[in-house]
């Protein structure tokens, strides 16, 4: 048994890596950088985890994700390993104390944003952290023709000055050639770098497009075919509710799951579905990354996706088991040209942007010349409301901003409460027994948090609520009341969303608008929403085969488990019939554009079926036009 072995039984419980791990391991052992490109559920975490294992000194993990983070930690110290978490809402005390953990505990892993790599307190304690590893998580997000480009990962480059000789590894789940490219280029790896690729394809995944008249019946009917745990994905808050709500009153078991949830509701619901106890999770895709539910039977999209690489992540959630699971896309005629009327807000002009800048300092009370690294809270309906915008366009705008650099945007930031005492000694006990009705509160707080007499410590308000056997919505009043009586120093709990300058206010007059890179991201979204419209309308291919492709792998098979393979296999259509017969279709139409009916009669003797089934081939992949009369034309 080698030692990587070892280990992973060890922690791990497991006595044989999956497909890649092994080699990817020893590459990172061998100090070499490696782009880790395995499908969701591939067990990328154990790639970069096994070797900071075995190497004397810690890990450093860039991750996106706060809920991302604290979940690796979570799992990592139930098997028994020291790993540490930085994320907004501590304080800078606990933020000191986690980097003198790093730096002179025994921990083998540091979780930390990719903001965090640039601030002063982290640059002073590297040098004593000193990681042997670096670990990007989600890399995708540092390519800007990525699905979920982040701007701050483009500083992670920067972290390797300070680290020379350290080896990176970055992983992911779904990259096309041109990301991958810029991953490797973006992270500056060194010669003779190591790229691994697992292949696409989930043989145990069958995926299905359906239009149908009524989602929701649909919904129901897959629901009721197919047993077990299922993930229903909508784009709005408001539709999880809906969702859930109708399977309820269907008699099935149903949460709903956004990022306006408390963290305490969404850490219920989440723990609910992983533990069986509710079967069905109705979310935004505020949920799913870093989950780790291995017989998930169903993932439904109630709404189409923008991307296919947005698409192949979240329905790659279903069946890590390896037994069988169905992936369903529910859609309507309308959504692929709503998804590219989209592209003239989503990406707005540079007069707009300008004047949405201006607007977004003066709300937030930034001085000209100032701003540089500060964070704010952030209401967008209230900015909205104060500046009669439109908030859908608004947001949008907002996020144009961040492409450009001029500030980082969290849509769901989430701060713990903190809590000090100020009074202390003898008033503090005089002020118990002239108050009662607050003593169990006050005795909860003493016995609970370790420290609060002397310094603000992160409290969990629903776990002393459980404590001291009050509501939470009780325990948060007399917390309130505490602070008028000046008693304590309380900041409660916050979900919501913050802004952070990247850069001083710039003068209006000097503010510069990248209008040739806005239209190069406008160029992109359009090429990936047609990719997403071609998977939907192409009723011929694998399903998995059109996946495989759009990432760069050809040499997939057909899955015979997809919606197409079943379809084609019924019609008796095989692959290589439908390529003589789209010939003969495009050889006709080469010549002159004809009518459906002209182009069937000439065809004759082929089954009228297999013609349309090879025309809507034609038409997902482009090569043809069906007009309202029914006309056929090559493009």
């Amino acid at each position: 048994m080698s030692d990587y072995t070892h280990i992973l039984k060890k922690y791990w419980g497991h006595s044989d890596f999956r497909p890649l791990q092994l080699e990817i391991i020893e590459a990172v052992m061998a100090q070499k950088d490696c782009l880790a490109l395995l499908p969701t559920g591939g067990g990328k975490s154990v790639c970069f985890q096994i070797p900071a294992m075995a190497m004397d000194g810690i890990c450093l993990v860039v991750s996106p994700l706060i809920a991302l983070m604290k979940d690796q930690v979570e799992n990592l110290k139930n098997r028994g390993i020291h790993a540490l978490a930085i994320y907004s809402g501590m304080s800078e005390r606990e933020v000191i104390q986690a980097y003198k953990n790093a730096a002179y505990g025994n921990y083998k892993f540091l979780y930390l944003s990719p903001e965090r790599l640039e601030t002063a307190l982290f640059l002073e304690y590297l040098p004593a952290i000193k990681p042997v590893l670096i670990a990007v998580d989600e890399a995708h997000c540092i390519s800007q023709w990525g699905y979920d480009f982040r701007p701050p990962y483009l500083r992670i480059a920067a972290l390797r000055e300070h680290l020379p000789g350290v080896p990176v590894i970055a992983l992911t789940a779904s990259a096309t050639p041109r990301v991958q490219k810029d991953i490797c280029d973006n992270l500056k790896f060194s010669k003779g770098y190591a790229v691994f690729e697992q292949s696409f394809i989930r043989p145990n995944l069958s995926y299905s497009v359906f239009m149908p008249q009524a989602k929701q019946t649909k919904m129901l009917q897959v629901l009721t075919h197919v047993p077990g745990s299922a993930i229903i994905y909508c784009k709005s808050r408001k539709h999880t509710l809906q969702i859930a709500q109708m399977l309820q009153a269907n008699g099935l078991q149903a949460h709903y799951y956004h990022a306006g949830l408390s963290s305490e509701e969404r850490s219920q619901k989440q723990e609910e579905w992983k533990n069986n106890k509710v079967r069905i999770m109705v979310c935004t895709n505020a949920f799913g990354m870093g989950i780790d539910k291995p017989d998930v039977r169903v993932v439904l999209h109630y709404d189409m996706p923008d991307c296919l690489e947005n698409y192949y992540q979240e329905a790659g959630r279903a069946g890590r088991d390896g037994k069988r699971a169905y992936a369903v896309l529910l859609h309507d005629y309308n959504e692929v040209q709503d998804l590219l009327f989209k592209t003239h807000i989503k990406y707005p002009d540079a007069e707009f942007l300008k004047e949405l800048y201006i607007q977004l300092m003066n709300y937030l009370q930034v001085p000209a010349g100032m701003g540089d690294s500060l964070s704010y809270d952030f209401d967008l309906a209230d900015f909205v409301e104060k500046y009669k915008l439109n908030a859908f366009t608004t947001s949008f705008g907002i996020q144009a901003l961040a492409f450009l650099g001029f500030i980082s945007f969290s849509d769901h930031l989430l701060k713990s409460a903190t809590l000090e005492f100020t009074l202390r000694g003898r008033g503090l006990q005089d002020f118990e027994k002239m108050n009662p009705n607050l003593e169990p509160v006050i005795k909860g707080l003493l016995r609970s948090y370790e420290g609060i007499l002397d310094y603000p410590v992160t409290i969990d308000e629903r776990k002393l609520a459980g404590f001291i056997k009050i509501p939470r919505e009780e325990l948060i009043t007399q917390l309130n009341l505490l602070q008028q009586y000046q008693v304590v120093s309380y900041k409660p709990s916050y979900a919501g969303q913050q802004i952070i300058l990247l850069k001083n206010r710039v003068y209006s007059n000097d503010l510069f608008i990248n209008t040739r890179f806005l239209l190069e991201q406008k160029q992109h979204y359009e090429h990936r929403v047609s990719g997403m419209s071609n998977y939907i309308n192409n009723k011929v291919e694998c399903r998995n085969k059109q996946i495989a492709a759009y990432f760069g792998d050809f040499k997939a098979v057909n899955c015979q488990i997809c919606d197409n393979c079943i379809n084609n296999s019924a019609t008796g259509l095989a692959a290589g019939d439908l390529k003589i017969l789209a010939e003969k279709i495009l050889g006709l139409l080469r010549q002159e554009a004809l009518p459906v009916t002209s182009l069937i009669q000439k065809l004759k003797p082929v089954k009228e079926n297999h013609i349309w089934i090879v025309l809507n081939f034609l038409m997902a992949e482009e090569k043809i036009t069906v007009d309202k009369n029914k006309q056929v034309s090559v493009k």
